[in-house]
């Protein structure tokens, strides 16, 4: 279950959406060279990944910021900016540009937390924005769970509710943690659930000043912007 697409977006341009994503791609881009070279890279990790070890040892916590914009391939960039995309334009939209980058961030920093707490004493570097992302991803359950989100399951577009897809998600976040082996690289599981529920924290004020259950009787628990019709594309059998 891959979602590819909203049908809400936004009010205004996403100017600090679209920055982190210049970002985080011009840094991956930046590190290509480097690629193939192990000590290179394992320099880079040690200086700006998240190592949970170091901070358990009282240094490195700049690694909780610096490594959400490091990424470890082509398909972890691609599909972090892809979620990012869909969901940070109607995030930003509602906060404003600046708390919207500060939640980011935050939430970004949280999930590394989560991880630390996880697997005190690991050496294995961790990057990438995905923690700051599923920050933004509760905050778009809490404030947006009714809204439409293609999802492409197997080879067919399906439209379903925000919330069912966020859901699933959370849940194979948490239950891919409970049987994650520690000290061994892969994802981190805990590193998302954490900065999904940190994202829900971080936007309850901001729901409760909107009016709270009266806010999704407002907007029906979507975006409040005409939603966008989508084509579903027909294919001819023989």
């Amino acid at each position: 279950m891959f979602p590819i697409r909203d049908h809400n977006p936004s009010g205004r341009v996403p100017y600090v959406t679209y920055a982190l994503m210049a970002a985080n791609i011009g840094i991956f881009l930046s590190m290509l060279p480097i690629s193939g070279d192990e000590r290179a890279l394992a320099q880079v990790y040690y200086d700006y990944a998240l190592l949970p070890r170091r901070v358990t040892g009282g240094d490195g916590y700049a690694g909780l910021l610096t490594s959400q914009f490091l990424h470890a391939g082509w398909a972890h960039i691609a599909g972090n900016m892809l979620f990012l995309w869909i969901f940070g334009d109607n995030i930003e939209d509602r906060m404003g540009h600046l708390r919207y980058l500060a939640f980011y961030l935050m939430a970004g920093m949280l999930s590394g937390y989560a991880h630390v707490i996880a697997d005190p004493l690991s050496y294995v570097p961790t990057v990438g924005a995905s923690g700051a992302i599923a920050g933004i991803m509760g905050g778009y359950l809490l404030l947006f769970p009714k809204a439409r989100i293609d999802i492409l399951f197997f080879v067919k577009i399906f439209p379903i509710p925000a919330w069912i897809m966020l859901m699933v998600w959370f849940m194979m976040q948490f239950i891919g943690g409970l049987g994650a082996t520690p000290d061994t690289g892969g994802v981190a599981y805990w590193a998302h659930a954490g900065g999904f529920v940190s994202g829900i924290f971080l936007a309850l004020p901001l729901w409760l000043r909107l009016g709270g259950p009266v806010f999704w009787d407002k907007t029906h628990g979507h975006p409040p912007h005409p939603p966008a019709r989508y084509a579903m594309p027909k294919v001819k059998r023989k």
